[in-house]
C-alpha cells in the first residue's frame, strides 16, 4: 500500500469513527411511520423532511424498510424542495442530492453527471441510471446526443424524487453501478390537484409556462392522475428567437383489488430548448490562479452562439439527401411512452410485481460548437489561404467588410432517428417468519429490455461574428476574390476535426438480467445479499464518413467551393456490429439498530456498466465483435456509515471508496479512454427543524486520482478532470403563518479543467432564494431567483492550460447568470 492510499484510508477510517463517537446512544422516539401506501406517509409527508430516516424508499431495494434500517445510502426530495432550488433543468434538481455532481450549464439538458467520484471521461451519466417510475429513461445514460436528461421533465405530476448511491442499484438495476435517481409519479391517493402560471424575468428571461395537475378517487376500487406543463418564451440565455417552446403530459390509472393493485401510466412529451455548449469565456492570470470572464461584446453568463442570423441549416442527411435543418429545434426530445406496474398477494406469503413500459422515441440535437475563436483574418486565410478577407453575410451589414474576431462554428447537427425502448421488470418475494424475530425477505426477479440507438450526424462549418447579440453570419473570399463559403457556410463537413464525424448508426442494444436478494432480519440486525447477471448482445450497423469530390449539394448546376469536397456517409460500406457481453453484479451489507434512532451500516458492492454506442467511434472489429474487456466497464465500492436523529435533527453521514474501470470517447477532442479510477470519500447529509425555521443540506469529500491510463500514461496519479475535492447544497427556510422564505446554496471547491492538471477551475458558490405568500387558503403567490448574485463560473473547459500573463480565449461552459420568475398558483 503506498503512501497516498494509505493516507486516504485513515481519513475515510477517521470520519466513520467520528461520527459514530458524535451520536450517542440513546432512544427518542420520533416514528410516524404508517406504510408506505399510506397517503399521509407515501405522499406529501416527505416533503417538509428532506431526511426522513421512516420514509420507505423503494429505489434500487427490496422496498421494505425504512432508511433507518436499510444499509444504503439514499434521499428523498419532495415538490416543495425542489420548487425552493428555484431550477431551470432537470439537472439542477439533481445538484441538491448530496454525493451527485450534476453540472448543469448544457441548458434543459445534455447535463454530465456523476456521484462519489466516479469519472465523466465524456459526458452524460454514464454510471447512473435515471428512472422514471422504477424504470429507466434510456437503457444508457451517455447516449451522444441523447443524454437520458434531455427526455426528462420536472412538472406537477412529479410526487418526489429517490436517489440512492452506490450500495444495491447495481443489482436491482442494470447499468447503474453509480446509483439511481428515479423520478416517481403522483398517483392520485389524495383527490385535489392545482393550475399554475410562472413568467420570467430579469436579465432577458421572457418565459411563459403552465403547470396543471388532477388526481384523486374515481370511487372504492379506482383511482387517477393526470398533469404536465407547456411553455413558450426564451431560455435563460439571449439567443435571439423563441429558444424554448413544448411541453408534457402524464397520466396513470389504477385499479385497486383487495391482494393488489394494477395500474396504467401514459407519458407525452414534445419539447424543445436550445443546447448550450461551451463557449468563448477570457481567461488571464496564471492555470493555478485564473481570472475567468466575459469578452466585450460577449456576456458568457447571458449570451449565446446562437442568433436570429443563424437559424437554418442546409446540407445532407444521412442518406446524403438534401435536407434543411432547423436550428430553432435545439435540443428537440418526443417521445410517447405507455406502460403497465402490478403488484398482488398471491397467497402463503408470496407476492408478485411487475413493471412494464414501452416509449417510442426519437428527436434531434442542433446546437453551435466553437472550434476555435480568434482573429478573423487568421481564421480566414486558414480558409481560403494568404490574403483572404471577410464579409458579413447577413444581418443590417451584409455584403460589407467584417474585422474583428470570429468563432469558427461546428454545427453539430444530429439526428435521433430513433431511442425506442422497452423495459419489463417482473419480481417475486416472499417473506419467511423463522421464529423469535428472526425474518428471512427474498427477492428473485427478471429484468428484460431493448434500447435502439439509431442517429445521423451530419455536421457542418460556419464562421460568425464573436457578439452576444444577433450575431451575424461571416463569409470568407480569397485574395483574388474567390467565394470561400455562402451564407456563412464554409464546408460541407468539419475540417476543424479532420472531417471526422459524418455518419449514421442503427443498433439494437437487448438485455436479459435475472437478479436476486436475500434480507435476514435479527431483532436490532439486518444482513442483505443480492446478486445480477446481465446478459447483452448488440446488433446493427454503422457508416462513417467518406469526402466526396464535386459534389453539387445544392442542386443548381454549379460547383462551388464548398462542393469541392463534401463529407458523406459511406452507405455503401455499412459496418456490422454484433457482438455480446455479460457481467456479474453483487452487493452484500448490514444494519445494525444501536437505538430506534441510532444505526450504522457497511456495504460492498461490484457492478458493471455496459458500453454503448461509443464504442462505434473506433473500437468496432471487421467482424462487428468487440474485445470483452471494452464491452463492460466495473465499478468496485465500499461504504460504510451511521444514521442519527435527536428530536428534529437527523444526520447521515457516510464514508466511501471506489475503483472504476473505464473506457470512453470524447467526441470534442476525440480522444479514446482506456483508464482505471479510484476514489475516496466522505458525504453527509442533515436537517434540522426548529420552530418555524428548516434546514436541509450536505456536503461530499472526495480524494479521487486516476490510477492507471494504457493511452496516456503521464496523466498516471493526476486528479479527474472537473472532480472537485468539496461539493455542498444547502437549503434554510423560514415558515410564517401565510408565507415561506429562504435561500438554497449550491458550491463547489476548485478543480481540475483536464486530466493534465494544469488550469483549475475556480471554485464557486450560486445562491437561490425563493418566497412565496399564500393570498387565500388556495391562492399562492411566489417568486424565485436563481443564481441572485450573477455569480460567475464555469463547470468544464475544452482547455486545460492558459499562457500566464496574457489574455487567453478558452471555451468553456459556464453557469446560467440571475433569472427570476414569479408564479401563481392556484389549488382545489
Amino acid at each position: 500500500m503506498n503512501t497516498m492510499q494509505s493516507h486516504r484510508r485513515c481519513v475515510l477510517a477517521l470520519a466513520i469513527t467520528a461520527a459514530l463517537a458524535s451520536a450517542p446512544a440513546f432512544s427518542q422516539d420520533t416514528t410516524n411511520s404508517k406504510g408506505k401506501d399510506n397517503p399521509e406517509n407515501s405522499q406529501r409527508a416527505r416533503v417538509s423532511d428532506a431526511i426522513n430516516l421512516d420514509a420507505v424508499v423503494v429505489t434500487g431495494t427490496s422496498g421494505t424498510r425504512t432508511r433507518m434500517q436499510e444499509s444504503v445510502s439514499s434521499s428523498v426530495i419532495g415538490i416543495e424542495s425542489i420548487q425552493n432550488s428555484a431550477p431551470r433543468s432537470t439537472a439542477e434538481i439533481f445538484r441538491n442530492i448530496p454525493g451527485i455532481r450534476s453540472e448543469a450549464s448544457g441548458g434543459e439538458g445534455n447535463a454530465n453527471i456523476a456521484v462519489r467520484g466516479l469519472p465523466v471521461a465524456s459526458g452524460g451519466a454514464k454510471f447512473l441510471q435515471l428512472q422514471e417510475d422504477g424504470l429507466p429513461v434510456l437503457e444508457f445514460g451517455d447516449i451522444a446526443f441523447g443524454n437520458a436528461d434531455i427526455f426528462l421533465r420536472n412538472d406537477y405530476s412529479l410526487d418526489r424524487v429517490e436517489a440512492i448511491r452506490g450500495g444495491s442499484a447495481s443489482t436491482f438495476a442494470s447499468n447503474s453501478p453509480g446509483g439511481i435517481i428515479n423520478f416517481i409519479s403522483n398517483t392520485g391517493e389524495v383527490e385535489g390537484g392545482s393550475v399554475g402560471i410562472s413568467r420570467g424575468f430579469l436579465e432577458g428571461f421572457d418565459n411563459t409556462r403552465y403547470d396543471f395537475h388532477y388526481g384523486g378517487p374515481i370511487n372504492d376500487d379506482w383511482r387517477f392522475h393526470v398533469g404536465g406543463f407547456y411553455r413558450s418564451g426564451d431560455s435563460v440565455r439571449d439567443a435571439g428567437f423563441t429558444a424554448e417552446k413544448g411541453g408534457q403530459i402524464k397520466a396513470n390509472l389504477t385499479r385497486e383489488f383487495d391482494n393488489g393493485f394494477i395500474r396504467f401510466n401514459f407519458k407525452h412529451l414534445n419539447d424543445r430548448a436550445i443546447g448550450i455548449l461551451p463557449m468563448p469565456v477570457l481567461a488571464n492570470g496564471s492555470n493555478s490562479n485564473p481570472n475567468l470572464g466575459s469578452l466585450p461584446g460577449f456576456d458568457a453568463k447571458h449570451d449565446t452562439p446562437h442568433s436570429p442570423f443563424f437559424r437554418t441549416d442546409f446540407g445532407l442527411d444521412g442518406e446524403n439527401n438534401r435536407r434543411v435543418t432547423d436550428i430553432d429545434d435545439g435540443m428537440h426530445p418526443r417521445t410517447t411512452a405507455f406502460g403497465t406496474e402490478l403488484e398482488f398477494e398471491l397467497g402463503g406469503g408470496w407476492k408478485l410485481a411487475d413493471r412494464f413500459r414501452t416509449a417510442n422515441t426519437d428527436g434531434r440535437f442542433v446546437s453551435p460548437f466553437p472550434a476555435s475563436v480568434g482573429d478573423g483574418a487568421g481564421i480566414a486565410e486558414s480558409i481560403a489561404g494568404t490574403g483572404a478577407t471577410l464579409k458579413y453575410a447577413n444581418g443590417p451589414n451584409a455584403g460589407t467588410a467584417f474585422t474583428g474576431q470570429v468563432i469558427n462554428t461546428v454545427l453539430f447537427n444530429s439526428e435521433i432517428n430513433s431511442l425506442d425502448n422497452t423495459a419489463n421488470d417482473l419480481k417475486l418475494s416472499r417473506a419467511f417468519d423463522l421464529g423469535a424475530g428472526r425474518q428471512l425477505d427474498f427477492v428473485a426477479g427478471y429484468y428484460k429490455s431493448s434500447q435502439t440507438i439509431a442517429l445521423d450526424w451530419t455536421w457542418n462549418s460556419y464562421l460568425q461574428e464573436l457578439k452576444g447579440n444577433n450575431a451575424a453570419l461571416i463569409d470568407v473570399f480569397a485574395a483574388d476574390g474567390t467565394p470561400f463559403s455562402q451564407g456563412g457556410l464554409y464546408a460541407f463537413g468539419v475540417p476543424a476535426f479532420g472531417n471526422c464525424c459524418t455518419r449514421s448508426y442503427d443498433v439494437d442494444y437487448d438485455i436479459d438480467a435475472p437478479y436476486a436478494a436475500l434480507t435476514f432480519t435479527m431483532d436490532k440486525l439486518t444482513l442483505d445479499a443480492s446478486i445480477r447477471q446481465d446478459y447483452g448482445n448488440a446488433d446493427g450497423s454503422f457508416a462513417g464518413p467518406v469526402q466526396a469530390t464535386d459534389f453539387d449539394v445544392n442542386g443548381d448546376g454549379i460547383i462551388q467551393q464548398t462542393e469541392r469536397s463534401v463529407s458523406v456517409v459511406d452507405v455503401a460500406n455499412q459496418n456490422p456490429v454484433n457482438y455480446d457481453w455479460s457481467y456479474t453484479s453483487y452487493s452484500f451489507g448490514a444494519n445494525y439498530l444501536f437505538s430506534d434512532d441510532l444505526a450504522g451500516f457497511a456495504r460492498v458492492s461490484r457492478g458493471g456498466r455496459a458500453n454503448a454506442d461509443r464504442l462505434l467511434f473506433g473500437v468496432i472489429q471487421p467482424d462487428g465483435n468487440v474485445d470483452s474487456r471494452q464491452s463492460v466497464d466495473v465499478v468496485k465500492q465500499q461504504e460504510a456509515g451511521v444514521k442519527w436523529r435527536y428530536g428534529d435533527l437527523n444526520v447521515f453521514v457516510t464514508g466511501f471508496h471506489a475503483e472504476t474501470s473505464e473506457q470512453n470517447f470524447e467526441l470534442t477532442s476525440q480522444r479514446f479512454f482506456d483508464r482505471t479510477f479510484e476514489a475516496y470519500g466522505v458525504e453527509l447529509e442533515t436537517s434540522y427543524r426548529i420552530d418555524q425555521f428548516t434546514f436541509s443540506g450536505g456536503v461530499t469529500y472526495t480524494d479521487a486520482e486516476i490510477n492507471k491510463d494504457q493511452i496516456t500514461p503521464e496523466v498516471e496519479g493526476n486528479t479527474p478532470r472537473r472532480q472537485a475535492d468539496f461539493i455542498y447544497q444547502g437549503t434554510a427556510a423560514y415558515e410564517g403563518y401565510d408565507y415561506r422564505l429562504g435561500v438554497n446554496i449550491i458550491g463547489t471547491s476548485a478543480s481540475f479543467a483536464q486530466d493534465n492538471n494544469q488550469l483549475k477551475m475556480p471554485a464557486y458558490a450560486q445562491v437561490n432564494v425563493f418566497a412565496n405568500y399564500r393570498l387565500t387558503d388556495t391562492l399562492v403567490l411566489a417568486l424565485d431567483v436563481n443564481n441572485l448574485f450573477d455569480k460567475f463560473a464555469i463547470t468544464e473547459s475544452e482547455e486545460g492550460s492558459i499562457v500566464a500573463g496574457q489574455d487567453n480565449i478558452i471555451r468553456a461552459r459556464t453557469i446560467p447568470g440571475r433569472s427570476a420568475q414569479v408564479s401563481l398558483r392556484y389549488e382545489f
